[in-house]
């Protein structure tokens, strides 16, 4: 009978014990760019002045400020301001990766490019609108890959773009997240001035 008890025992100080390990266990949370990317969105009509912090670096045609949030994920992120006649022209960019192994690049670029495809954004005033884009996987020995998602119909955000790209520097890939306005293809003929 003494055996039994202690086997009992035994079983019964094992299970209150793994019953408390994994209550304590915490599960680890995926927190996608989605809240995030709403933010700089919403942000976009104003030219990202709620999320511009201080001047990182000044250059006679552009210059760079911090962001006054973080990017969920992101290494950096910056806001840039461009000089151009009579347009207030600015874009937002994340660092999300910088790594050696292509493989794990591609992996965030296609992990990126999900949280982006087909999200719900409000454009304020202008209503709601879902990001679309044509999603190609990068293949190595391609320096630069991206994806390229804008409004799903017209809005006030028409000019709207968000970008996801890949790119070779050196040694390292790197992954970036950019917000910018769409101004037109290289082929289309700009304004013209008599």
């Amino acid at each position: 009978m003494q055996k039994s008890v202690k086997a009992l025992v035994l079983i019964t100080s094992f299970l209150v014990y793994c019953v408390s390990v994994t209550a304590q266990l915490k599960v680890p949370v995926i927190n996608g760019i989605a809240p995030d990317i709403k933010k700089v969105i919403a942000d976009y009509p104003a030219r990202f002045g709620n999320l511009t912090g201080d001047v990182i670096t000044e250059n006679p045609q552009s210059v760079e400020y911090a962001c006054n949030f973080t990017f969920t994920g992101a290494e950096h992120s910056f806001i840039t301001r461009y000089s151009a006649e009579n347009k207030k022209i600015c874009s937002f960019e994340a660092l999300m990766l910088t790594t050696e192994s292509f493989d794990k690049a591609k992996q965030k670029f296609h992990s990126l490019c999900n949280q982006l495809n087909n999200l719900v954004v409000s454009a304020g005033t202008g209503g709601n609108f879902k990001l679309k884009g044509d999603y190609e996987a990068p293949k190595d020995g391609i320096q630069f890959s991206s994806v390229i998602y804008s409004p799903d119909h017209t809005s006030t955000s028409s000019r709207l773009r968000v970008e996801v790209s890949l790119l070779a520097e050196v040694t390292e890939w790197k992954v970036k997240l950019l917000v910018y306005d769409y101004e037109k293809e290289d082929n289309e003929q700009g304004a013209v001035k008599e």
